[in-house]
Order: structure tokens, then sequence, then C-alpha cells
């Protein structure tokens, strides 16, 4: 008899309370926001709140509901995304959840959206399981995926009598994504001359870059060292150091969030491929995004902000073919979708729920007058000319 009055007075509170009314549209945000990625998670909801503004054209409403985000800190922990996902569900009902920023974080909640037969939108976690061996029909992600980023690249730098090597953390992040560029970079007919793996915990990288130019120095034609690498260490500052160029090699790499560019300044027309970097898309929502967040924070958007930004506007794409957050009418609206974003266009495509988008090839320039180092675009790189593979198995 108490539990159930204890019960029927949580339910009271809920009712009454003022931020949280029956008919609002709750939008529950799960992301790291303390933690090894804040600055991603903090990136991601700042994206968000600007793309439901964009997409609202300010009135924060949505088939006529009010649009309400619920914001829950997993620390990066797969356990506390398990339990807030669950309590944004169960608990503050909310009607579609966003997430999380940590790739493990993210694998860890997907059950939970199948469990509770809820919308769960991933952004920005790229691992390639999300969509792949682990994804449920109750999943779809606007952010990219180590494919999609692996393959980017390799279109960037191959072709014909390019030889490559590459150097990536010796984990599942570094492999997979050496394995989808590898598949990729032979489509290109450019040739791997070499593969190596280093711990994550690496700060010498002489042994691993004298065989790395070993492999390359007696190739003809143009030679590359390709670098997927996370975290601390800075290969690239280090194979540099150990003067690439004596050989006529060049390194390469995808792009970053905007601190971490300051790095590729002492590398000047280096190429590579990037999710995002504001000055590179054209378009109306792109214009409005770097101008209103240059007004706002005195700073350009970055790469997550953008991916909050997409996040956001596929929510109301969605939900306004729908007419509905039910979650069956929102997959049978969303398998297919087309919707705006700061990067253009971008897909769900209908077998794995995967967002596919346009990368960019870029090419390293240094502005003194600038913090960080300048991605000026090479070209778009866009839906048709990425094959990126589907890997669920459902």
């Amino acid at each position: 008899m108490r539990r159930s009055l204890i019960l029927t007075a949580a339910i009271l509170g809920l009712a009454a309370s003022p931020s949280a009314q029956a008919d609002d549209l709750k939008i529950a945000l799960i992301y790291g926001k303390t933690g090894p990625l804040e600055a991603y998670a903090k990136q991601t909801e700042t994206g968000l709140k600007m793309g439901f503004e964009y997409a609202t054209k300010g009135t924060m409403t949505l088939d006529g509901r009010k649009i309400v985000i619920i914001t829950k800190d997993d620390q990066g922990k797969p356990d506390l995304a398990k339990a807030a996902l669950a309590e944004a569900y169960q608990d503050d009902k909310a009607d579609i959840a966003i997430g999380t920023t940590s790739s493990a974080a993210a694998l860890a909640i997907l059950p939970v959206a199948e469990e509770n037969k809820k919308i769960l939108i991933v952004e920005p976690a790229v691992a390639d399981q999300i969509t792949g061996e682990k994804w449920n029909r109750y999943i779809f992600r606007t952010g990219r995926n180590s494919s999609q980023d692996a393959i980017s690249n390799a279109v960037a730098i191959g072709k014909q009598g390019v030889t490559v090597a590459t150097l990536a953390q010796d984990y599942a992040f570094g492999r997979d994504g050496v394995a989808a560029f590898k598949e990729a970079l032979a489509k290109t007919g450019a040739t791997l001359a070499a593969e190596e793996y280093a711990p994550t915990s690496t700060t010498d990288f002489t042994a691993v870059g004298q065989r790395l130019f070993d492999a390359l120095k007696d190739k003809p034609g143009r030679k590359v060292i390709w670098v997927i690498w996370a975290g601390a260490g800075n290969p690239l500052a280090k194979l540099q150091d150990m003067d690439p160029k004596r050989y006529g090699i060049e390194l390469s790499t995808g792009g970053n969030i905007l601190p971490a560019l300051a790095a590729y300044k002492g590398l000047p027309g280096m190429e590579g491929a990037t999710y995002y970097f504001y000055e590179i898309p054209k378009n109306p929502v792109n214009d409005w995004l770097v101008a209103e967040h240059q007004k706002r924070f005195n700073a350009p958007p970055d790469f997550f902000t953008a991916g909050g930004f997409a996040a956001a506007m596929s929510v109301v794409a969605a939900v306004t073919k729908a007419k509905s957050t039910d979650s069956e009418k929102l997959i049978t609206a969303m398998e297919g979708l087309e919707f705006d974003t700061p990067k253009g266009k971008m897909v769900f495509r209908k077998e794995d729920h995967q967002a596919l988008q346009s990368m960019y090839h870029f090419k390293v320039k240094v502005d003194p007058n600038v913090a960080w180092a300048v991605l000026e675009p090479v070209r778009e790189l866009k839906i048709e000319d990425m094959d990126v593979p589907i890997k669920n198995k459902r």
C-alpha cells in the first residue's frame, strides 16, 4: 500500500512539473559531458540546440509540441550510459534519444533502445559495429562510421602509381580502420606496401617509423604513410621529425577538431579527408551555423557541433514526415529519409540506418593569423564516390 502511494505521488509530481508537460516532445541527449571526451560532448549539445532552433525557425516546437531536451551525462562509461538511456525512456518518457559520445558506451546502449522499442539516433560515436553486427532496427546514425572515415581517406590519396603504408593503434579502432582503408584503396589502383600497428601508449615511433620508411623508400611514384590514431602519442609529429621527405615520402591522416588541428600546422601541404571543417561546405544551413556560432561564441563551429546539428535536423525531418513519434511510424519514415545538414544532404540507408554523407578531401594550409591549420578543400567526396559496406548481419 505504501509503495503504491509513493508511486502515485511520483506520478502526480511528474504531471505537475512545469518543465515537462505530457504533450511535450521529449528528446534525450546521452553524452559524455564529463570524462575524456568532454570537448566532443559539449560540441554535440551546442549543435543539437542550434539545429533544433534552425529547423523549427526559432519556435522550438514540432508537430504542435514543445521540444524539451533532457540531458544525461554518462561520463563515457558503458554502465552509466545504459542506466541513463533506460531512465530517459522509462522515467522521463523520452520520445527519441540521441547519443552517445564514446563508441564503447554507444555499443552498450543499443540493446536498451531495442528493449524499450524506442528510436536511438547515434551521434557522434563512430564504431562500425554500431550499424554493423551490434545494430538493431531502432538504431539510426547521423555520425559517420569508421569505414566512412577510412574509405574517404583512401579515395582522397589513392590512385594508380601511389604506394601507401599505414600506421595504426593496435586495437579494434586501428585494425578495423585499416581493414576498411585497404579494401577501398585496392579499388583506386594504389598499392599497399606495409601495415604497422603500435600500442596505444606508444610515445617513441623511431623503430616503427624506420620500418615504414624502409618499406616505401625504394618504391617509384608517389609514396604516402597514412596514420590512423586517436588520443596521445602524436605519431605524425614524430614521423615528421624523422624527415620522411628525404625519401620522397608524404604523411597523411584524417581531419580532427580544431584544437587538434593546431598540430597540423607543422604539416603544410598534407592531404587527407575530413568529416567537417567549417569553411568547406557551401550551403544555407552551414552559412547560418557558422555565422550564428561565431556571433554567440566568438569561434567557428567544430566537428561535433555540425554532428549535433545534423541529429536535430534528422529528428525534425523524421517527425514531420511521420506526423508522429510512434517508433514504427518513425522507422518507416526514416528508412531512406533525406535531410539537410551543415554538410549538405544526408540519407539514412534503409539496410542499416547509417547516414550516407559527403566527406571532404583537404590539403593543409598554414595561416599565421589562425590558431589551427586551415583545411583547404580539394574536392567533395560525395555519397556516390564512396562504397560504404553494409556490415549488419540481420
